[in-house]
């Protein structure tokens, strides 16, 4: 999601220094004629200069003032509104804006700033005329595209909000985050080996940024490239040393690799276990040369794919080797990912991760529906899996089923309570319901628990929701909570 971060960086800065060079000289020709306390230019200079300190009180205080002094200052009215969105107050920054707009009707930033914190807000019709008209009126920076971007993605317009990514990236104020977003939207349209780049490219920018950096192990993972995921976990365990969530990611990489040894002096050191035995794990006999063998079980996936698929055509029936395939083209090839995962799923239906695989590459697809049952079986069969919790939950939730999708996230947090995402989760489910007490509850959970670094986009936007969602409550709206 885009941050609120990223949307003062830009006031603080690029946005602020426009205004300030923009209009200094329309400004500064009036401040001779005019008296010190009574003078609106100079309370607005005033507060331009405590605004640049990050002194946003003091800064409002001057813009307020000035605001007495002439009502219609747009400018003052806009610089307001930035104040008010660093201090936590959405609702009056909004009014802010909305006024700037009126007053002045041509100027890009309070449309785009408005557009940004209704965003935020999670008020997408709204913010999108905003976000377009900043761009009708020529905005080109990064911050509003992305916010746009995000808007058109959550509606389900991936082919536009893949094009307002692009488009942000190519501001030469982009930041890494800007990056990271890309790539989402590049692995959401299945072109992982773009969405790779991004990555790189954010890494470039900040070498230390940590959600790239899982993110890319993610990508690495999913193509079978163990090393090159094992390394960037190593690399996010240095930059946040001990941290958990990383850990197991790590834990679950080295299952993948099959390096049980390493995988499970991870989990000991967090009281976990990995099950005893795993039919995935067994050597079964296959038909080919040491030189097929050696390439099917190499990290580069265009080394092993047609190696594999060689095997598959001597070996048609081993399960082990059609899951090989179907993990191999997870991102590249999900339809080809899901046949293969069924195949061997039909071939040993006593194995859960061939039946997880296949489910997994459904939902990839937004097969969310087909996924379902699949994933339902599995976990009567097996109900401490995992994996199949985490899936079923995504895909109801999907769905849009998020009374339904609430169960899996409780148990996946009951399971796991250190995984901060799960009580996202649970925070707009029970959101959406208008389950507002519930849903505030787990907001503060995740907050609890989330990563400041990491985890600030999500927090940003929480922070932005929480005093409304308060004050919703206060008023009694909403679901409310049954007593027991």
């Amino acid at each position: 999601m885009i941050s609120l971060l990223r949307f003062r960086r830009l006031i603080l800065s690029a946005i602020a220094l426009v205004f300030v060079f923009g209009c200094s000289q329309v400004v500064r020709a009036q401040v001779d004629d005019l008296g010190d306390e009574t003078d609106p230019i100079r309370l607005f200079d005033r507060g331009q200069n405590a605004h640049a300190k990050n002194d946003l009180a003091r800064a409002l205080a001057f813009y307020e003032a000035a605001l007495k002094l002439r009502p219609e200052f747009p400018e003052a009215e806009y610089q307001r509104g930035v104040a008010l969105v660093g201090l936590h107050r959405p609702t009056d920054a909004e009014k802010a804006f909305a006024r700037a707009i009126e007053l002045r009707k041509d100027w890009i930033l309070p449309y785009s700033a408005l557009g940004n914190l209704l965003t935020y807000l999670m008020r997408d019709k709204e913010a999108e005329p905003h976000l377009r008209r900043a761009l009708q009126l020529g905005a080109k920076d990064f911050i509003t595209l992305d916010a746009l971007s995000a808007v058109c993605f959550r509606a389900g317009n991936s082919k536009e909000a893949l094009a307002l990514a692009q488009r942000a990236t190519e501001d030469e104020a982009a930041s890494a985050s800007a990056w990271v977003w890309l790539a989402s939207m590049q692995s959401a349209a299945e072109n992982p080996q773009a969405a790779t780049t991004s990555l790189d490219h954010a890494l470039q920018l900040d070498p230390n940024h940590i959600q790239a950096l899982k993110e890319r192990a993610t990508l690495y993972t999913s193509v079978a490239a163990y090393d090159k995921a094992i390394d960037d976990l190593k690399k996010a365990l240095l930059i946040k040393p001990g941290d958990k969530e990383i850990s197991l990611q790590l834990a679950h990489v080295y299952d993948r690799a099959g390096k049980y040894d390493e995988e499970q002096q991870i989990l000991a050191a967090f009281n976990q276990t990995r099950p005893a035995t795993d039919s995935s794990r067994t050597e079964a006999a296959v038909v080919g040369t040491a030189k097929e063998i050696e390439a099917a079980n190499n990290d580069d996936p265009k080394v092993a794919q047609p190696a594999v698929e060689e095997l598959i055509r001597k070996n048609p029936k081993n399960a082990v080797l059609l899951a090989r395939m179907g993990e191999l083209t997870r991102l590249t090839d999900p339809q080809k990912s899901a046949e293969s995962y069924r195949r061997a799923n039909e071939i040993d239906p006593k194995n859960p991760k061939y039946a997880i695989g296949y489910a997994a590459a459904l939902v990839q697809m937004r097969r969310f529906a087909e996924a379902e049952p699949i994933l339902r079986r599995v976990i009567a069969a097996a109900p401490k899996e995992y994996t199949a919790h985490a899936n079923l939950a995504l895909a109801l939730y999907e769905l849009k089923r998020f009374a339904d999708a609430l169960p899996e996230y409780e148990w996946l947090a009951a399971a796991r309570p250190e995984i901060a995402a799960t009580y996202f989760f649970i925070a707009t489910a029970h959101d959406n319901l208008g389950e507002y007490e519930q849903a505030l509850e787990a907001y503060e959970q995740y907050l609890s628990r989330a990563d400041p670094n990491s985890n600030k986009l999500d927090i940003e936007k929480i922070n932005l929701r929480l005093p409304r969602l308060r004050d919703q409550i206060k008023r009694g709206q909403g679901v409310r909570r049954k007593k027991p």
